[in-house]
């Protein structure tokens, strides 16, 4: 989506208000012994409280959010059985349509105290969709964005997930253009004024592409950890303007 008015802009933050208080408030319910089914249904509330459709039920997943624990990268159902434990790794991944427009938004955190590996992934996750948010300009290519994100995972040892990527949002959940999280010298597309895209990096401690599970949903990364930060914005000419800060 590209917006063509203010109208746009103000129906873009309201959305991008639901889904970042939806994960906000999902994440500070993040516990030992806490059901990733709870998780989802404290995002779900709030959701509802902002009017906000979630997406995931629109195509066919049985939850209002997404909660992946540990080697799950993306896509995990919430259960009501599923009880988080410290030392685990959880995301949260939000997204609605608040009206005709629609947010994204995600982002992992460790269940108590986990090994220093971990803290390092996450940490690193984080300043990578930061650094990918800087090179969200117009006029600059895509791939400058999966440059940013693929060098800050090499600097800190870790690799990036080649099979997901960031995408265009706004109008609807997925468009264009996509955003991977490395370079692909092939891609030409460049940035302009007005585009909403959802960027985010997916890191791994060693895993270069997420395997389907027989749920038919939830991605992994066997053997390995994974994080995720996600932020929908809107480029400019300077910073962009993140919606789901």
């Amino acid at each position: 989506m590209t917006i063509d008015h203010e109208d746009d802009l103000a129906g873009l933050r309201r959305a991008g208000r639901a889904v970042a208080e939806a994960r906000d408030a999902m994440l500070a319910s993040v516990a030992p012994g806490v059901a990733t089914g709870d998780l989802d249904a404290v995002g779900r509330d709030v959701l509802a409280r902002h009017g906000a459709r979630p997406a995931p039920p629109t195509v066919g997943f049985p939850a209002a959010t997404c909660v992946s624990v540990n080697e799950e990268v993306a896509h995990g159902i919430p259960s009501p059985g599923r009880r988080l434990r410290a030392g685990d790794l959880v995301n949260v991944d939000v997204s609605a349509r608040v009206d005709a427009y629609w947010a994204d938004t995600g982002a992992s955190v460790a269940v108590g105290t986990v090994p220093v590996r971990a803290r390092r992934l996450l940490d690193a996750t984080r300043l990578a969709n930061r650094d990918g948010l800087a090179a969200a300009r117009a006029g600059r290519p895509v791939r400058h964005i999966g440059r940013a994100i693929q060098r800050r995972a090499r600097r800190h040892g870790f690799s990036v997930i080649r099979n997901l990527s960031g995408h265009g949002t706004g109008g609807g959940l997925w468009e264009v253009p996509s955003v991977p999280g490395w370079e692909d010298p092939d891609d030409g597309t460049v940035l302009w004024e007005g585009l909403v895209l959802a960027i985010e990096p997916f890191l791994s401690t060693g895993a270069t592409w997420a395997e389907e599970t027989g749920d038919g949903w939830t991605l992994r990364t066997p053997g390995h950890l994974s994080a995720q930060v996600e932020h929908t914005v809107v480029v400019t000419r300077g910073d962009p303007l993140v919606l789901t800060a």
